[in-house]
């Protein structure tokens, strides 16, 4: 407390003995042992209203030491424990945490990762996949702006994620572990395979190969692809100590429709210390036919390639870029995309009236408005010759397909000329529209059907920013493209909507998230909410059953069935209020991705240690990584001089005093006559 404060406490004792003195002494003729109390308490009410007008503060220096944070991170993934190094790696793990010289120097913290950054509370080694690009994102995050070093525990065998030499921050070093047998055995490995999800009928598709070999001698191997008993190609592959990868490029023929299952192995007479990563199997679904889109526009515009190469990621679509005139027929496609629409479409809109084929319209800048209101039915445009841009917000009740929010809302703004668009029918709004967070009442993306035809409509143009913003957010282009493939999806498709519709995948890889979507509509065509979907999934070979309910999400139910073994399942999705079903199948292919490795990465470790001006060791080097670390000046702890200011007494309690002594003062002198 300053003197200030002080002197008017001071000051505040002399008022209030003043006026006690004054009330219950000074006029009283004689003293008695009830007048003293009285005066007490006045004085003590007196005092106490002064006290919480000045509200005295007192203030406390308290010295805190900030020691460098130390995060330890154990790599929990299974190729550890297929390495034979998770003994060797939890020791290790085990004496960095319990040293007492690095906890008196630095502010120990443990984390372990696999797919996932994670506390360090359940290490089992266990885990499916290994991003260490998720630890170097998480310690950014958690250690924002601060100076620490990092010890790796670790194989360096990255299955997911970027690659982690170049996220960790380069001004804090890096001091990986590496644990695994580093000795070099005769290795030969099918490091990746590429091929598309989807083949058509009686054509040829390529098969993408990467083989790697690790040895210190030259031999011969043989690579081949086989189905069921069948070898569909052979071929013999060379390896040496110089060279120690290969790619090759098969053509396999889709001479069967529907899901096929191939295998691609390769050996040599050599023997190898593990063989699991010889072999990869793959699935291909053969179709028997392919949705032919016409992207027709009369204009240049970024917006067309952007559709074109979103739309052809799916391998069942093909989309052909045409100006009006060059349309000869429009059966010859099931989708049509108008882009832009002026007078010189006016053949096409003639035609589709007749031939009926499904459209999506997008209009923008570059629109004739009239013509649309002569040549189409489902909107009316009266628009002004001022541009604007148009936020999109997406409408969760939209229940034509399952879709989720890609983060519509951030998307860089379509610009379109401003009016009104009023819809002249039943139309599903997915994406409605604002101008500067101001809601306009108006679609962005509008979806209607009319006598079994199916429209589309998009108002605003720079579509390709979109997909672009995809990019920056999650470096691919994967959500942003799903979102158009279920766009024409619904375009290409004239059956009647059924009450359950349930979207999954043919094949999965093992130890992938294996995710069933489900929806159910009422008798309008509504999401029915209130729907009890469940599903029983069954395994074709032991018949073992395993039933679980889907959960309620945004617009669509949903279950995970990761875990289930490699093999061959069928399910049936049912609503239980309905009895309403849908029965399907799906493979789940022999594929472990942390079986691949024999050794660990020491080279890539070694890289991210020199990165950070770090350095990698061996797990016999412990001792000579906790004196470096020990020994390193440029990680001092900081001491603090903090200040805390409180009030000398709690108001709260203050204020109860006064009222306990202003009611016993009026209690006593009535009990006394004195009132």
């Amino acid at each position: 407390m300053n003197s200030t404060t002080i002197l008017l406490l001071l000051l505040s004792i002399l008022i209030a003995a003043g006026v006690s003195f004054y009330q219950y002494i000074y006029k009283v003729k004689s003293r008695t042992k009830v007048t003293l109390l009285l005066a007490f308490l006045r004085f003590i009410t007196v005092f106490g209203l002064l006290l919480l007008l000045i509200n005295p503060i007192v203030s406390r220096k308290t010295i805190e030491t900030v020691k460098t944070p130390f995060p330890i991170v154990i790599d929990n993934s299974a190729s550890i424990a297929d390495l034979k190094a998770d003994k060797a790696a939890m020791e290790l793990f085990d004496k960095l945490k319990d040293n007492t010289a690095l906890a008196d120097k630095f502010e120990v913290q443990t984390y372990q990762f696999d797919e996932e950054f994670l506390p360090s509370d359940t290490i089992n080694f266990r885990g499916k996949q290994s991003n260490l690009d998720v630890v170097a994102k998480n310690l950014k995050s958690i250690y924002k702006n601060q100076k620490f070093p990092t010890v790796l525990i670790t194989d360096g065998n990255q299955t997911s994620g970027e690659d982690y030499v170049f996220t960790f921050d380069a001004q804090n070093k890096v001091y990986p572990l590496v644990v695994g047998d580093t000795t070099t055995y005769l290795d030969l490995r099918i490091a990746q395979l590429n091929v598309n999800k989807y083949a058509f009928h009686k054509n040829k598709f390529p098969v993408e190969v990467f083989l790697n070999y690790a040895g210190t001698k030259s031999i011969n191997a043989s690579f081949k692809i086989t189905q069921g008993n069948s070898v569909l190609n052979q071929q013999t592959v060379s390896f040496s100590p110089s060279k120690k990868s290969a790619t090759l490029t098969v053509l396999l023929p889709s001479d069967k429709v529907g899901l096929q299952i191939f295998k691609a192995t390769i050996s040599s007479t050599s023997q190898e210390k593990n063989t699991y990563n010889n072999t990869k199997n793959f699935a291909v679904e053969v179709i028997d036919q392919k949705t032919e889109v016409a992207l027709i526009a009369d204009v240049s515009h970024p917006d067309l390639g952007a559709i074109k190469r979103s739309i052809e990621t799916n391998a069942q679509r093909k989309v052909t870029l045409l100006k009006p005139n060059q349309v000869k027929d429009l059966r010859d496609y099931n989708v049509l995309i108008l882009y832009q629409p002026t007078a010189a479409f006016k053949s096409i809109f003639e035609q589709n009236a007749t031939a009926k084929i499904n459209s999506w319209i997008i209009t923008g800048n570059a629109t004739d408005y009239n013509f649309l209101n002569q040549n189409q039915a489902t909107f009316d445009f009266k628009m002004s010759s001022q541009k604007e841009d148009y936020l999109a917000v997406f409408d969760s009740q939209f229940n034509l397909f399952a879709l989720d929010n890609i983060g519509f809302e951030q998307f860089p703004p379509l610009e379109h000329p401003f009016g009104a668009i009023t819809a002249s029918g039943n139309v599903n709004v997915l994406l409605a529209s604002t101008i500067r967070n101001i809601e306009t009442n108006q679609p962005l993306l509008a979806f209607s059907e009319n006598q079994g035809k199916r429209e589309a409509n998009l108002f605003g143009e720079n579509i390709w920013k979109w997909r672009a913003a995809t990019y920056l957010k999650d470096k691919n282009f994967e959500a942003f493209d799903v979102f158009l493939d279920k766009t024409i999806q619904y375009l290409a498709s004239n059956n009647s909507r059924k009450s359950l519709l349930v979207t999954h995948e043919r094949f999965y890889n093992s130890g992938e998230a294996i995710e069933i979507t489900a929806q159910y509509f009422n008798k309008n065509y509504e999401l029915d909410e209130k729907a009890r979907l469940s599903i029983t999934v069954t395994n074709t070979k032991t018949k073992q059953q395993k039933k679980y309910d889907l959960l309620r999400t945004t617009n669509a139910f949903k279950v995970n069935l990761d875990g289930l073994s490699a093999g061959s399942y069928s399910f049936t999705v049912k609503e239980l209020n309905s009895n309403s079903s849908y029965s399907s199948g799906f493979e789940v292919l022999d594929f472990d991705i942390e079986k691949q490795f024999v050794n660990p990465d020491w080279n890539k470790l070694n890289q991210l240690a020199n990165q950070t001006n770090g350095k990698a060791y061996l797990p016999n080097q412990l001792e000579t990584v906790v004196k470096q670390l020990l020994a390193d000046e440029s990680y001092k702890a900081i001491q603090k001089t903090i200040v805390k200011k409180s009030p000398l007494v709690d108001w709260v309690w203050l204020l109860v005093l006064l009222a306990i002594t202003l009611a016993s003062e009026w209690f006593i002198r009535k009990y006394n006559g004195l009132l």
